[in-house]
């Protein structure tokens, strides 16, 4: 797995989303450069469509819903709707699974100020779509919670830090 690099990171908002609004609806597009290395990741009320490359859907898309009550985070990946075959997207599974890592930590670093506005969003549980037609890639995983990212985050930037 790629470890995380913040000076990798680029983050854009989406007028009128800000590092303070909206809670509800708040959506993240996360695309990558593979020749540089570099991680984009927008934030805003709406996904940014155009960050996306619709020849390799190689993206990461997640917003914050509510169900019964209480947030959580719900992530997006789009593995195959046919045009791929089962060992292609095989191929394509395993390697969000291994990055996927990578590309939530990415969303929290990101938009870390947030959640000095919304500490408890903190622990609130992320959820992952993986979306394909063949059943065994198409499911949902739990993935933690915001907390466990930024904390992983401080140990690697300050491993002698108290977390």
């Amino acid at each position: 797995m790629s470890k995380f690099k913040p000076e990798k990171l680029k983050v854009t908002f989406i007028p009128p989303a800000t590092a303070f609004v909206p809670i509800d609806g708040r959506k993240y597009t996360l695309t990558h450069s593979d020749i540089t290395g570099e991680l984009f990741l927008s934030i805003g009320n709406v996904y940014d469509y155009q960050a996306i490359n619709y020849e390799m859907r190689d993206e990461v898309l997640a917003d914050w819903i509510t169900i019964n009550g209480e947030y959580l985070l719900y992530g997006k990946v789009y593995i195959s709707n046919g045009e791929y075959d089962r060992n292609m997207s095989r191929i394509r599974y395993m390697i969000f699974k291994k990055e996927l890592d990578l590309a939530l930590t990415a969303m929290i670093y990101g938009d870390r100020s947030f959640f000095t506005y919304y500490p408890w969003l903190l622990d609130a549980p992320i959820y992952v779509q993986f979306s394909s037609v063949y059943p065994e890639f198409n499911q949902l995983a739990y993935y933690g919670t915001p907390r466990t990212y930024l904390n992983k985050v401080k140990k690697e930037t300050m491993p002698e830090a108290q977390v």
